[in-house]
């Protein structure tokens, strides 16, 4: 900062002035642009995210944590919101999935601070805490927090996960229908979406991928057996008949503790292990009621 001696008896030409006036203007514009900068700084809310990393393309590069700086005062509150930010503003190279942003497709599943759940629906904690990333454990993994379904999705496909009919229905002429007491039947399960997180939170699921079906596929697979308008239930129930698809639960209950819409697919499994066991009853289906012309 220039600093002006001027002399209280000696008279200031034009020139001297103009210079004078500068010189002020330019420190109260200094001091006005410092102050909401020092504030800006002084209520920043910095919390560490770090995510786990792996890059294919260095296949002998091992495995590790990296660390990034977010303002929460600057970001949504959401861990989804944190990496779309991470991503767009420090890191294009961090790979993950997302689509809906409202725990609805399942896509962004992953492991937030040792617990198995959807980005987009679990907040950032406020806290000096580091914020951990990583993906759904024991699964093969493409790149960063992208796990590879390969094996998820060909479990699933062995359900059949549709309706099978005997009865033979010309398609679009004739609605299926169901009872309100029928359809109430299905409540806890159609929900599901296919996030995996229960299946990747199940120790029995772990060591044994290759032969048990998992929390997720078994409770739909319970869901297509009791579905009043599926006509193939006993060929549905011969498929489980082994020691690995159903039984390899143990009722450990991680299911139903990680998962994000609140299900229990334990239970479902514990009803299907009855009907094996010729223990529980099947619902009724009345094929008499299927058919009912569209208008």
């Amino acid at each position: 900062m220039f600093r002006v001696l001027t002399n209280s008896t000696t008279p200031i030409s034009g020139v001297g002035r103009f210079f004078l006036a500068q010189v002020r203007n330019a420190t109260v514009g200094a001091s006005t642009t410092t102050a909401p900068e020092k504030n800006r700084e002084a209520s920043s809310r910095i919390k560490t995210v770090s995510i786990y990393r792996w890059n294919p393309e260095e296949p002998d590069k091992k495995p590790y944590l990296q660390d990034y700086k977010i303002d929460l005062n600057d970001c949504g509150p959401m861990v989804l919101d944190a990496l779309i930010k991470i991503k767009n503003e420090q890191d294009t190279t961090l790979a993950f999935r997302r689509s809906c942003r409202e725990g609805i497709c399942g896509s962004c599943s992953m492991n937030i601070d040792g617990r198995n759940t959807l980005a987009c629906i679990c907040k950032i904690e406020d806290s000096n805490k580091p914020l951990k990333i990583h993906p759904l454990p024991h699964m093969y993994v493409i790149k960063d927090l992208v796990p590879d379904f390969t094996n998820f999705y060909m479990q699933y496909k062995t359900i059949e996960p549709f309706l099978k009919r005997k009865t033979s229905t010309p398609v679009g002429d004739k609605q299926l229908y169901q009872s309100v007491e029928d359809r109430k039947k299905l409540d806890g399960m159609y929900e599901c979406i296919l996030c995996a997180c229960c299946s990747t939170s199940c120790p029995s699921y772990w060591w044994n991928a290759d032969k048990y079906l998992g929390p997720a596929v078994l409770m739909q697979a319970y869901k297509w057996i009791v579905d009043s308008r599926d006509e193939y239930t006993k060929e549905r129930l011969e498929q489980f008949r082994d020691s690995f698809s159903v039984y390899r639960c143990h009722t450990i209950m991680n299911c139903a503790e990680s998962c994000p819409k609140g299900l229990n697919p334990g239970k479902a499994i514990g009803e299907l292990k009855m009907l094996l066991a010729n223990i529980g009853s099947m619902p009724p289906k009345n094929s008499s009621t299927v058919g009912v012309e569209y208008k």
